[in-house]
């Protein structure tokens, strides 16, 4: 088949999930009650950390920041799954797939680099607590955040560059329900050796750094508190730790998942699980963990419901 260049491509078909009839009214009544949840979850995070001032601080202020960057990623992929699975026509044009790409490269740059800004902040709440109001400022703060939104456009246009240097046949059949970089790759027609090094080099530079905060992070984290003498002081140092332990394991474990996958077998639709647990429940899940976890968390949000009922 005579390769042609993607411009020249008006559309792609997203496979999705099933091509089972019977089963597609109940996946879009499972991925439409999820969505609903997420929504409603970090839309509660978002306003309990804002409207209580007992979580005025760094921690909560970069989690209300990541319940809002969840919400943006699970937007960009759900209703057009939910879309795509009320109709038999699964076709999404060549601006709204690269559009599509650049939002959920996007979010998940900006999730990845919050967590590891709430990384560094129990860091220094941990191993320098005397220092912590002088260093995690809130212009400090926003600065993060500020930087985290520069790199993150950075990494999702630099992709989106990327991939429309593809050229690709004539049909485009993409096997899962989001125009993925990865599944890009493997279905262009041209040679994409190069493309796949620059692929996984600007995985390198924008999740490794990441990814080493993180760990050093915990690192540091893990030599004081064993230093603490006392069974209750460590359970109280590591309890403040839990929920962003689990939420960053939660999210590198399926982006991991994701990707080995595709590396497996690149063509069948063997990611799909791990894309919908990293694209669709880790955005729904990260509310619960904090709020059932954290007792401020549970505290704003009682009272939150009390005004709310009150009204």
């Amino acid at each position: 088949m005579e390769p042609q260049n993607i411009t020249g491509i008006p559309e792609f078909l997203l496979l999705g999930l099933s091509e089972d009839p019977e089963l597609q009214t109940p996946l879009f009544a499972m991925f439409f009650f999820i969505y609903l949840i997420t929504l409603l979850g970090n839309l509660l995070i978002i306003l309990a950390v804002s409207t209580d001032t007992n979580l005025h601080s760094p921690m909560y202020f970069f989690l209300s920041c990541l319940s809002l960057a969840d919400i943006g990623f699970t937007s960009t992929t759900v209703p057009r799954m939910l879309k795509d699975i009320s109709t038999p026509h699964k076709i999404i044009s060549y601006v709204d797939c690269l559009t599509q790409l650049s939002l959920i490269l996007f979010f998940g740059c900006m999730d990845s680099l919050l967590l590891t800004a709430m990384a560094y902040d129990r860091f220094v709440a941990i191993c320098h607590p005397l220092h912590y109001p002088v260093i995690m400022k809130p212009q400090f703060c926003s600065r993060l955040v500020l930087i985290s939104f520069s790199i993150s456009i950075l990494d999702s246009q630099l992709h989106c560059l990327m991939v429309s240097q593809l050229t690709f046949c004539t049909e485009v059949e993409i096997p899962t329900f989001f125009c993925d970089p990865p599944q890009l790759l493997n279905l262009a027609c041209s040679v994409t050796s190069t493309n796949g090094i620059l692929e996984y080099c600007m995985i390198a530079i924008f999740a490794g750094p990441p990814v080493s905060v993180i760990l050093l992070s915990y690192q540091q984290i893990l030599s004081v508190v064993l230093r603490v003498p006392s069974s209750g002081g460590k359970y109280k140092a590591f309890s403040t730790c839990g929920s962003h332990l689990i939420v960053v394991g939660l999210y590198y474990g399926t982006a991991i998942g994701v990707y080995l996958s595709l590396i497996l077998s690149p063509s069948f639709r063997s990611g799909a699980v791990a894309s919908v647990v990293y694209n669709i429940v880790t955005p729904m899940l990260n509310p619960f963990i904090y709020s059932l976890r954290n007792q401020d968390v549970k505290r704003a949000l009682r009272r939150l419901f009390s005004r709310i009922m009150s009204f």
